[in-house]
């Protein structure tokens, strides 16, 4: 099996199979990657398309010294970051109510095939929503290093030896890194269920 540095040197001379190869390689895991930052299937099809454009563009500026692994990550979270840029900065648009609607109107209510009777109720999915909210806050203050092994191990699914490899630091650091991350997350959630 080629080696990611050769399949690069063979797409820098326009070699499609090698581009195929690379891209067949790392699909999934950049795929997973970027559905961990942006949440949003359609996005991540997009975006994996756009990163894959970039490595075939612009292949010449991997180096070859740090993992093409790393490389790749470092493209897509800078896309699927961009992407997050853009969408908070697209103003949504409220839905517009016919000038003729009426609460009475038979014709205008919601069929009961699609209300889904396993829903949460207002006050339950505000309350999920919050709780949820809270916890990301608490994740967001974590040291950006305790946040990205977090991030990797449990977003990502990676295993602690492919964080290692991926982050460039012994195994041990990152046993480390995510134990000092769950123990905060874990002290200051008690401090949030006890206020």
């Amino acid at each position: 099996m080629p080696s990611d540095q050769d399949l690069v040197r063979r797409i820098l001379e326009r070699d499609a199979e090698a581009f195929e190869m690379l891209f067949e390689r790392y699909q999934g895991i950049i795929s997973r990657h970027l559905l961990g930052i942006v949440r949003d299937e359609a996005a991540v099809q997009n975006l994996l398309q756009e990163v894959f454009v970039r490595v075939w563009t612009r292949a010449e500026q991997w180096s070859g010294r740090g993992a093409f692994k790393a490389w790749l990550y470092r493209i897509a979270t800078n896309l699927a970051l961009n992407h997050l840029r853009t969408v908070r900065r697209r103003r949504e648009q409220p839905l517009e109510v016919p000038a003729d609607w009426d609460d009475e109107d038979e014709e205008h209510t919601v069929p009961a095939w699609m209300i889904d009777d396993t829903a949460l109720g207002p006050e339950q999915a505000l309350e999920r929503s919050e709780r949820l909210r809270q916890f990301r806050r608490l994740v967001a203050r974590l040291p950006e290093d305790k946040r990205e092994v977090l991030r990797l191990v449990h977003e990502m699914e990676m295993s602690i030896r492919d964080v290692a490899d991926e982050l460039g630091i012994p195994e041990g650091t990152v046993k480390s890194r995510l134990h000092y991350a769950r123990k905060r997350l874990a002290r200051d959630w008690q401090d949030v269920e006890d206020t």
